[in-house]
């Protein structure tokens, strides 16, 4: 490229992506895009180029996420503050201060609790009716697969003792019959959420710019949305029209089992109106299924029965033929498939039904993504790379906090316990990884599971060893995963790494994780974050 003059120059250690030995002195960028590394991009600095300083700090590719939930976690700062309390008598009282203080209110709605905190994730609703009494309360559980709710959002919904289980979902019950207050997915959560007042578009619009805000503190550019109802789409692209999208999102739209045939039309035509807005923030080129649902929850589906549930082996979402017909006709329709699987079954069923696909439909540049795969048959393992199936992991998740020894290893054993989160496995049998966060299950900073990837410990150092330490990575390999990784996920060839042509998608990070104490990456400040050239974040002074 013509590099006569740049905008700006970055000079310090840059970390190119380019494999061993690539790493450069230099980057310039000019209209958004990187213009030269190394001696070249040194020269412009003498130039009329902004120059930043790295200092002892390091360059390298922005981070993207390849499964978070933007709007939902923007909306976590419209109702109360549960996220994080550390008791149900905090969470109650945080719903009771917030319900006082907004008497306007007519629900309450808040998430996320930690369903570590009630035993077996069971919560009733009367611990709630005191805090709020008269008005209904409706609370998510961090995995989102969860709902607690108060007595007065139970009659609301009408769920009695006389309400049948639906077909997919549990109402969690008492002794003697009556609903506790926990529902467990879609059919029994939809039962109140439905219930619940429309949010506006104004409000949905807010909630993403809240969600940009900390993507870019993060160092993040790139999200996958990856569950998209169609009341959410016009928010998106009127935060697309406003301006108010300080990052690249791809909406994933969800396929429902009991109607997904009558969805390929408009879910082809809410595609090509977002690429006819021209917006080149906002893409959807990408179907979401849920194949199961969550250990913790006893809903993940199993190969075998549930260590602590010996009657169950789960709630597979689809049928297995169901699946790989849908998967077949969505794929044939240009879409990316993005399958929700974390158990070994969940997991079998995604992989058969993106070979069914494969083998149905003319070859194209698919890239399926089967995401969290958090229990997989070893069996199972080398057909990732077979079927070239990108493997999305939420690597905070890969430690042993009290999810793990409260709710997840007593239902599957000790044998299924040491197979969970197989990312090193995977390495080594050459399939693709990318990263994300689930955000808001969990924390959307990628040096938070940067740190995990790379250690298997919780932040508190336990084990000393690393859990499963044969799955751990090298901080190279979790650095693609949050980078190059995710930009083949998104089709982005463009951004696998840094070099003359190149968006310039760029975080400048105040230590090099390479070099840092491994237990002290999630330490580490993101200084900066450039989007196409386009700072979206800089750190103050003393930040």
């Amino acid at each position: 490229m013509d590099t006569a003059e740049a905008a700006l120059v970055f000079r310090g250690t840059v970390r190119t992506g380019g494999g061993p030995g690539t790493d450069t002195t230099a980057l310039a960028v000019r209209d958004g895009r990187i213009v030269a590394l190394g001696p070249a991009a040194e020269a412009l600095a003498a130039g009329r180029a902004e120059t930043v300083d790295l200092g002892s700090g390091l360059l390298t590719a922005a981070f993207g996420d390849g499964h978070a939930h933007p709007m939902f976690g923007g909306l976590e700062a419209a109702g109360p503050q549960i996220k994080g309390l550390a008791s149900v008598d905090a969470v109650v009282a945080e719903v009771g201060r917030w319900a006082a203080a907004h008497p306007e209110e007519e629900w309450i709605v808040g998430a996320s609790y930690d369903p570590a905190l009630a035993p077996a994730g069971e919560f009733d609703a009367r611990w709630l009716d005191d805090a709020v009494p008269g008005r209904p309360v409706v609370l998510r559980a961090y995995d989102y697969h969860t709902v607690w709710c108060n007595t007065e959002a139970l009659r609301r919904a009408g769920i009695t003792d006389a309400t049948p289980q639906p077909r997919l979902g549990r109402i969690v019950r008492r002794l003697d019959g009556t609903p506790m207050g926990t529902l467990r997915e879609w059919h029994a959560c939809d039962l109140v959420l439905d219930r619940l007042p429309a949010r506006t578009v104004d409000e949905l619009v807010d909630a993403l710019r809240r969600a940009g805000a900390l993507y870019t503190r993060a160092g993040l550019t790139w999200v996958q949305d990856a569950w998209v109802e169609p009341e959410m789409v016009a928010p998106y692209r009127e935060a697309a029209r406003r301006g108010a999208l300080a990052f690249r999102v791809n909406l994933a739209q969800r396929a429902d089992p009991g109607c997904w045939r009558a969805q390929r039309a408009p879910f082809a035509a809410t595609r090509e109106r977002i690429a006819a807005d021209g917006c080149p923030l906002l893409s959807a080129r990408t179907v979401k299924f849920f194949c199961d649902g969550v250990i913790e929850g006893g809903t993940a589906a199993m190969l075998r029965p549930y260590h602590d549930a010996p009657h169950t082996c789960g709630m597979p979402v689809w049928p297995a033929a169901e699946l790989a017909e849908a998967v077949t006709a969505f794929d044939a329709d240009g879409f990316q498939v993005h399958l929700h699987a974390i158990g070994d079954a969940g997991v079998r069923s995604a992989l058969d039904a993106v070979e069914a696909a494969a083998a149905a439909n003319p070859p194209w540049d698919r890239r399926p993504v089967i995401t969290h795969v958090q229990l997989a048959d070893p069996a199972d393992l080398p057909r990732f790379a077979a079927l070239g199936v990108i493997a999305n992991f939420e690597p905070l998740w890969a430690q042993l906090d009290p999810l793990q020894t409260v709710l997840t290893l007593p239902r599957v054993g000790e044998t299924r316990a040491a197979r969970q989160y197989p990312m090193g496995d995977l390495v080594r049998l050459g399939a693709r990884l990318s990263f994300g966060s689930d955000w808001p299950v969990s924390s959307h900073v990628p040096l938070d599971g940067l740190q995990v990837a790379v250690t298997r410990r919780t932040f508190d150092g336990a084990p000393e060893g690393g859990w499963t330490p044969h799955q751990r990575l090298t901080v190279d390999q979790a650095l693609d995963a949050y980078s190059s990784g995710v930009a083949y996920q998104a089709h982005a060839d463009d951004r696998t790494r840094l070099a003359p042509g190149a968006p310039a998608d760029l975080v400048w990070l105040s230590d090099d994780p390479r070099t840092a104490d491994p237990m002290r990456i999630r330490h580490i400040r993101v200084l900066g974050t450039w989007l196409a050239g386009r700072v979206t974040y800089r750190a103050a002074d003393g930040e």
